[in-house]
């Protein structure tokens, strides 16, 4: 199977869940707009969320995999599930103790690292306290969860693992309808919304648990013990776990930030989820396909397979987010419009989150090159460098945001979040450059160029088109007129920016889906052959 493909299928499993989320955000934007309680819910759920991608997506896609990979390599499936077994033991109770620990700890956290800016509101501290208690549970089924995705990937069983955090969205959407249904106050809709994301936790383990026995391996509880293969990966997964989480990292502290501001927590989270769909659609495919591929190809000594994946890789995230960022920031408050404004969000509301919106557009293109770099270190086993890239973009963030909060509002930490994002890609991209793992090619460079000029014909058309479907766009042309004008608009500028980028050769179909097949060297056995 190409590359193209597997980027497809895990990334069309990502954009259904990107779509249900944006309809969750719909829905929560109706039912609570940028009031106190969405603040208090946004503040509550990104701790766990912070862990998760800390401890569980970044930890696991980082260490684990390399190292499962290796053991397919090596000593086949049966290896492979002794070494995820061994693992498995040690995870579950290092979680179960950071649970519990974390819990019993919150009204300490909230005040001091989650929201700081709610100290004055007792009764908003309290409630963040509880919902945060209800919530932080699914860590632990998200970071088992991480573990079982990651196997999954390696065993090229890519889609049970991809269209599992659907489910999170879909059981959010159930809470918000039937809170909306029945009439419920903020506050009992928002005690809705942090149980069923436990809920969701607990489906989408069992998903990618009955995926991994479909995969041929059923994992059994071993008594924790320190073998060499789980230290090694806990070598490789400290680091990994603070550089997997760089984008949670940069956002804990702007909410941090941004909690002395009401409604600026809810304003930066609307905006984000927008910005989230081709971050993810493009940006989680390709990092999830792409670390299992360079891991095989460097541990079978194909080096020039791996340049190749690497190299193809960058252009594929390169073609589908520069038109993107630009889309973004010229549709940003047509987009916040049609899709937010109605019920208790407002037209002022409208203007601030395409404002931060636009900024996101901005650092799109480096957020999702991130994706795209880091396996490249990661597929090595270096989890050290990346890891100090982001402790550079971190401080970066840091002292922007705060700098920059005062002056201009959210519109500032989001201008800090986009800044230490593009650092931290530079440095990403000259790193593995000098080292030779990331070979220069003039042709890529040609390519690049053909796609900007591409991509400045396509906003130049939209800026064009934007004045006549302006009477379309308003909250009284009616939700469906709003809908077929904004995709008209985005029709357009696909139209343009794909017609213009085959024209003048920034791209070309044949050449991606023949450099983006993978070798003709035997794939190791999966579990499938195995049975």
């Amino acid at each position: 199977m190409s590359l193209v493909k597997k980027f497809a299928t895990v990334g069309g499993a990502t954009l259904g869940s990107r779509l249900f989320g944006f309809a969750r955000e719909t829905l929560m934007a109706a039912a609570l707009g940028t009031g106190p309680m969405a603040d208090i819910f946004y503040a509550a759920f990104r701790f766990p969320n912070l862990f998760r991608r800390l401890f569980a997506e970044g930890a696991f896609n980082a260490a684990f995999v390399p190292l499962f990979s290796k053991e397919i390599e090596a000593n086949g499936v049966e290896g492979a599930k002794r070494f995820s077994e061994e693992v498995f033991g040690v995870l579950f109770t290092a979680l179960l103790v950071i649970t519990i620990g974390m819990q019993l700890s919150m009204p300490l956290l909230v005040r001091w690292i989650i929201a700081p800016g709610f100290a004055d509101d007792p009764e908003k501290t309290a409630i963040t306290v509880r919902m945060a208690i209800v919530m932080f549970p699914y860590l632990m089924c998200m970071s088992l969860t991480a573990m079982m995705s990651g196997m999954l990937n390696s065993l090229h069983h890519f889609f049970a693992a991809a269209i599992a955090p659907v489910f999170l969205n879909v059981i959010m959407i159930s809470a918000l309808l039937y809170a909306l249904w029945t009439g419920a106050d903020p506050l009992t809709t928002g005690w809705y919304l942090s149980w069923s994301v436990l809920a969701a936790g607990i489906v989408q383990l069992a998903i990618v648990y009955f995926g991994v026995r479909h995969a041929g391996i059923r994992i059994g509880f071993r008594r924790p013990k320190m073998t060499p293969n789980v230290k090694r990966l806990l070598v490789l997964a400290v680091p990994a776990a603070v550089t997997g989480g760089i984008t949670q990292i940069n956002q804990i502290i702007g909410q941090a930030i941004a909690s002395g501001k009401e409604g600026a927590i809810a304003a930066l989270q609307y905006a984000d989820r927008i910005y989230q769909l081709p971050l993810g659609v493009v940006g989680v495919a390709v990092g999830v396909v792409l670390l299992p591929e360079l891991a095989r190809a460097l541990k079978g000594g194909h080096m020039k397979e791996a340049s190749n994946i690497q190299n193809r890789s960058l252009e594929f995230v390169l073609f589908l987010t520069l038109p993107a960022a630009a889309g973004i920031w010229i549709l940003s408050e047509a987009i916040i419009r049609v899709l937010y404004e109605r019920g208790a969000f407002s037209a002022d509301n409208t203007a601030v989150v395409a404002s931060i919106l636009a900024i996101y557009g901005v650092g799109l293109p480096g957020f999702v090159m991130i994706k795209a770099l880091q396996p490249g270190f990661y597929a090595r086993e270096d989890t050290k460098t990346p890891m100090r890239f982001t402790i550079v973009s971190v401080v970066v963030n840091s002292a922007l945001a705060i700098s920059l909060f005062p002056l201009i509002a959210e519109r500032g930490i989001a201008t800090a979040e986009a800044a230490a994002g593009w650092i931290n890609t530079c440095l990403l991209f000259f790193t593995l450059w000098k080292r030779g793992d990331l070979t220069w090619e003039w042709s890529f460079a040609r390519r690049v160029l053909m796609l900007l000029i591409a991509t400045a014909f396509m906003s130049a058309g939209l800026i064009y088109a934007m004045p006549y479907a302006a009477p379309w766009l308003t909250p009284g042309s009616g939700l469906l007129h709003q809908l077929g004008a904004l995709f008209g608009l985005i029709g357009l500028a696909m139209v343009t920016y794909f017609g213009i980028a085959f024209l003048i050769g920034g791209a070309d179909l044949g050449m991606i889906r023949r450099n983006l097949k993978r070798g003709k060297r035997a794939p190791a056995p999966t579990a499938d052959d195995q049975q």
